[in-house]
């Protein structure tokens, strides 16, 4: 009996709309300014025009930027996208859009993958899904669709699931021994900030390090509980709003503080959502006699075994790390879309070599021939884009003429402040080396510290 009530209390019952009408409108207005911001910065430009080259994803090679026209043009559709959600008009085929949209500028060149970019697809995927524009919306007086008062409980549960898989996995990442017992990065990164106004002096002090690292790791294994919690909400929020307002002001992250203190009062009572709309003006259209959102009988299967596979998914991404050898940090072999945030400072250099069979010739290669310094920056500590580099430099020296070369990378990264130590075994060609979900064979082992 326990199980079938909590079965029908996280995902058949019928729950107020208010909740995830808000969601809604909270999501889409930060992204909107977010696509604005973005624009205004000359990130469009500098990011999907400007680079020669893009580093795709492995099985995604086949997406390319549109020029810089239609780059233009995609962002401008993406910002009008969030706000015909925002105010739920033409709902469905907005999210709809603004989720292929911003996963397409998001798969152009994982230079600049971001945890916060990865969760404002699956939220714009999520939000196709659930009827968010069914009362306070355009859709509602214009469109005259049917308003609802009430909906299943799983579509709004579904994103307090998400939020608390990304705290969870955030907390569980920090569980390592640099983070916990050396208080690393944040002792290398805190003493920069000494000049800031008032606290500044703090951060010389390298207890603040170990402070700051153990209530990050306490603050994201448990601040999901204490949000479920009606109790203790009021003063999870306010912790939530502490974190990332301070994560915000010490380290440049961009919008992801502000969208999760936004998206995170999907925690909040019904009553909380009812005065949060009203003060914004948004007006509820009831029918009295159809209050409860209904799916269609062909829709409910496939969309249930949609959102089994997504959960199954969300819970075993973030742990494929472990089919891989040696460390996670020094290889970054399962490391991205897995809630890794700001766990390591690593820096370093690849210098690649050209050696032409034919005529014994050898050179080096100047990378900012060919990349952008954030490109050149970001390659140069992570094996899948030295490995894709490599072989665009191959294909760039095909077409040249040079059909029997051979490309070695003399490749040297420091993790969290050690000594600076060989990455890439310097005796293999990369040109024979392929991109796969298999371990890189090429990467040389952690050494100690």
């Amino acid at each position: 009996m326990v199980n079938t009530f909590n079965t029908k209390k996280w995902i058949t019952a019928s729950v107020p709309i208010e909740p995830l009408a808000v969601f809604r409108i909270v999501f889409s207005g930060i992204m909107l300014l977010s696509t604005i911001r973005f624009a205004l910065n000359g990130w469009i430009y500098e990011l999907y025009v400007l680079p020669k080259y893009y580093f795709t994803y492995y099985g995604f090679e086949w997406v390319r930027p549109i020029g810089e026209i239609g780059m233009y043009v995609v962002f401008i559709c993406l910002g009008i996208s969030f706000l015909f959600q925002l105010l739920g008009y033409f709902y469905r085929f907005a999210s709809f859009f603004s989720f292929t949209a911003f996963t397409y500028i998001e798969l152009i060149d994982k230079t600049n993958y971001l945890n916060h970019y990865y969760f404002v697809s699956l939220i714009c995927f999520l939000l196709i899904f659930v009827p968010a524009n069914r009362n306070y919306s355009l859709d509602i007086k214009y469109r005259k669709l049917k308003p609802y008062s009430d909906i299943p409980a799983w579509t709004l549960n579904i994103f307090k699931l998400q939020l608390v898989l990304v705290y969870l996995f955030a907390g569980i990442a920090k569980l390592n021994y640099d983070w916990m017992v050396e208080a690393l990065p944040l002792k290398l990164w805190l003493p920069s900030k000494s000049n800031l106004p008032l606290i500044g002096f703090l951060f010389k002090f390298e207890w603040l390090a170990f402070l700051f690292s153990w209530f990050g790791a306490i603050y994201d294994l448990t601040i999901w509980y204490f949000l479920l919690k009606r109790n203790t909400r009021m003063w999870a929020y306010f912790f939530v709003i502490i974190f990332h307002l301070l994560t915000w002001i010490l380290f440049p992250i961009g919008v992801f503080p502000y969208v999760m203190i936004g998206t995170t009062i999907i925690f909040f009572s019904t009553e909380f959502h009812n005065q949060f709309l009203k003060k914004l003006g948004f007006k509820t259209f009831y029918e009295p006699t159809r209050k409860d959102y209904k799916y269609p009988s062909y829709v409910k299967k496939p969309l249930l075994c949609l959102i089994v596979i997504y959960v199954l998914f969300q819970l075993i991404i973030p742990f494929r790390y472990l089919a891989y050898p040696d460390n996670l940090f020094w290889r970054e072999e399962g490391y991205r879309f897995s809630w890794r945030v700001m766990l390591m400072e690593k820096a370093g250099y690849a210098i690649f070599k050209v050696n032409d069979k034919k005529t014994g010739k050898n050179w080096e290669v100047n990378n900012y021939d060919f990349l952008t310094p954030n490109q050149e920056k970001m390659m140069s500590t992570q094996p899948d884009m030295i490995l894709q580099f490599a072989h665009y430099l191959n294909q760039h020296y095909l077409n040249k003429g040079l059909e029997d070369i051979e490309i070695t990378v003399s490749s040297y990264v420091s993790l969290n402040g050690s000594i600076s130590q060989l990455y890439i075994d310097p005796n293999v060609d990369l040109i024979k080396e392929k991109e796969s979900f298999l371990p890189k064979s090429f990467i040389l082992p952690k050494p100690n510290r």
